[in-house]
């Protein structure tokens, strides 16, 4: 399904009969992730920023298929809380290895990382306040530590993701000196880390590169002969728009590099969304279609708890309908099952008019598609699929109403066998297909 030499993977370059198969066999909603796109894309990354060390930040998409995928092309795993670092673990991770940006960490978190900490002395813990190395190092954590800067520059598609100049993320860029000289003394200080936003293109560039420059600049002033690395983090975005132009990554590595400078120590960064956005779709059915004086809306399967993106940031996803590309465009509004006006994929945009029964692709879901996805309205979570080359495996089953119910039932005894019999739908999405 891949395009390996482009930059960028439109949600008209994937094979819409493949999908269509699949969502056939394995029913509606459906993430459908390609692993080997996941790898181009880290690979292309890598290969442009060939003197950094390139860490896949977890948060994008955790799942078991793509941290594997990445473990054997060579990436190593940055984690920003204790479920990811015990998920790099079970991939295959070596704990020596991991890079644990904490924030606002939950007394388990810190817990964990401690213990981790204690058994291989490799782990990094990244911290952005004072309080959380007080707490590692009342849990007799000596180890590792790198300080997360807050640059007071944010940058990013979204607000909501600007966490460059976000008081919750970091130590203010003043006090960094500071406590770079009282941390040394505690633990193993052996980095900075910043991380300036999500979602740059080339409008943000500048401002990312000048926040880049402006850390490099306190990594200076902190004696970056002393330490291990600096760490840029990620935030480098993909084109969700279809009329965007991708990121040239030997043009951004050219700016990025004049950014640093001359630097004694190792250039982190840790890419997430450019890595695996553009590596999933999510494939829904149509079930209805109605026409209204305002719009024609079209309803699916999906919804707000299958892919939270554009009803949390009101961000654009691409859409095609991959049962009938060649049907004449009509502008429709696409929406979810849930009860609530911010349950929509998209208004009054152009589509291939589609019919009940349908196949819609919707495109870069692989960046927090999944990762955000939700039980809201009682729905089970989709089932997803991993392809490679003509190959095609269920990596995560499609939940069932046993799956939502489970924790609630075994906390309080309840047996819903007995009243809801013969009648309980055991899965969203694959039953009744097609009307």
């Amino acid at each position: 399904m891949s395009h390996p030499s482009s930059p960028v993977r439109r949600v008209s370059d994937w094979d819409f009969e493949s999908l269509s198969a699949l969502a056939d066999e394995h029913g509606t909603p459906l993430y459908v992730l390609d692993t080997d796109r996941v790898r181009e894309n880290y690979e292309r990354f890598a290969g442009a920023f060939d003197d950094a060390h390139v860490m896949y930040a977890a948060k994008a998409h955790t799942g078991r298929a793509v941290l594997e995928t990445l473990l054997d092309a060579g990436a190593d795993i940055e984690c920003a809380a204790r479920g990811e670092l015990q998920r790099a673990v079970a991939a295959g991770a070596e704990p020596n290895t991991l890079q644990y940006t904490a924030v606002n960490p939950p007394a388990a978190d810190l817990d964990y990382a401690a213990e981790l900490g204690a058994g291989y002395p490799g782990l990094t813990v990244t911290g952005g306040a004072r309080d959380t190395f007080d707490r590692l190092e009342a849990r007799g954590y000596d180890g590792r530590v790198a300080i997360r800067v807050n640059p007071g520059i944010g940058t990013g598609h979204h607000e909501k993701v600007a966490t460059g100049k976000d008081a919750k993320f970091g130590i203010p860029y003043d006090e960094v000196p500071d406590l770079a000289a009282e941390l040394r003394e505690r633990f193993d200080l052996v980095g900075l880390h910043a991380h300036m936003g999500s979602g740059v293109l080339h409008d943000d560039l500048d401002d990312h590169c000048r926040a880049i420059g402006k850390v490099a600049d306190l990594a200076r002033d902190v004696g970056d002969g002393d330490l291990e690395f600096v760490d840029f983090g990620g935030g480098f975005g993909v084109p969700y728009h279809e009329d965007e132009e991708p990121l040239d990554m030997d043009v951004v590595a050219g700016k990025v590099s004049e950014a640093v400078g001359d630097l004694d120590a190792t250039v982190k960064l840790e890419p997430g969304r450019y890595v695996v956005a553009d590596a999933e779709v999510i494939v829904t059915r149509v079930n209805t279609v109605k026409e209204t004086p305002e719009t024609t809306v079209v309803g699916v399967d999906a919804s707000l708890a299958t892919l939270v993106r554009p009803a949390m940031f009101d961000a654009y996803h691409p859409i095609a309908n991959v049962s009938a590309p060649e049907r004449s465009e009509e502008a429709v509004s696409v929406g979810g099952p849930c009860c609530t006006s911010a349950d929509v994929f998209c208004t009054d945009r152009p589509l291939p008019r589609p019919e009940r029964g349908d196949r819609l692709a919707i495109g870069n879901a692989g960046a927090y598609g999944y990762e955000l996805a939700s039980h809201f309205h009682s729905q089970p979570r989709p089932a997803e699929v991993a392809v490679s080359g003509d190959e095609a495996r269920v990596v995560r089953r499609r939940e069932t109403m046993d799956d939502v119910t489970r924790v609630e039932r075994e906390a309080q005894n309840f047996d819903d066998d007995d009243r809801l019999g013969d009648i309980r739908g055991e899965s969203v999405g694959t039953e009744g297909q097609p009307e």
